[in-house]
């Protein structure tokens, strides 16, 4: 994923520091607490399954260039629901930086939007899910309801920040509206997919449960109730 290059110039891409270091700061406290509540060895063990996955998300999958911006399978409430927010934060942002740095090096400048724009919609599903799943649910056990919820969200916020890059970095004329529909629309076709893959990928967590359960190499909430 990237913001087109050029999108917000070197006078304005300053906001993007400020808004990429809260979303860090943010993650670096979630993943103190997710170490206090369990080992610093299962979450680097989390963060590493997380950032291989959203390295073969960014540079495996189909990803096509629309509007401002490319449309990736980021699935990034499978992530969340798996592995938890702290874990799939910091492997958001790795995965991330390695494409950036090895693969796309022309989306380094971009890369303080672009990880806001996965991290913080991120974090918004996790504060989501207290409010919609109730805690004697466990996650390998929701409804296709409640993951369409969380992806719904998720998605919206990728294409909300994307859009406020765009306007932000090039104003409101038409062509980049146009630009910013075109990408928006496109998005959010992932949310036709994204739940079953979240479907499939519980189904299967649970058959491991009795592998998983008792073990802090998978987010708590996933066999456990809150």
């Amino acid at each position: 994923m990237h913001i087109e290059p050029g999108m917000v110039d070197a006078a304005k891409i300053g906001l993007s520091y400020a808004t990429a270091s809260a979303a860090v700061l943010t993650a670096g406290k979630l993943s103190y607490d997710n170490i206090k509540g369990s080992s610093i060895i299962s979450f680097l063990f989390k963060v590493v399954i997380s950032t291989l996955l959203v390295f073969i998300f960014f540079e495996v999958f189909p990803h096509y260039a629309v509007g401002v911006s490319e449309v990736h399978l980021i699935m990034g409430s499978t992530l969340f629901l798996l592995f938890g927010v702290a874990p799939a934060a910091v492997g958001l942002a790795l995965g991330l930086l390695i494409q950036s740095l090895f693969f796309s090096p022309f989306d380094m400048p971009q890369y303080g939007m672009n990880i806001t724009s996965l991290m913080v919609p991120l974090m918004g599903i996790a504060y989501l899910a207290k409010k919609i799943i109730p805690q004697d649910i466990v996650y390998s056990e929701l409804k296709y309801s409640q993951v369409l919820k969380l992806s719904i969200a998720y998605q919206a916020g990728i294409v909300s920040w994307v859009a406020f890059w765009a306007f932000y970095g090039q104003g409101f004329g038409y062509e980049n509206l146009v630009s910013i529909v075109s990408f928006g629309s496109a998005y959010m076709l992932v949310v036709i997919i994204e739940p079953f893959v979240d479907l499939a990928v519980l189904a299967f967590a649970k058959s491991l449960k009795n592998i998983f359960s008792n073990t802090n190499l998978v987010e708590k909430r996933l066999y456990n109730k809150a």
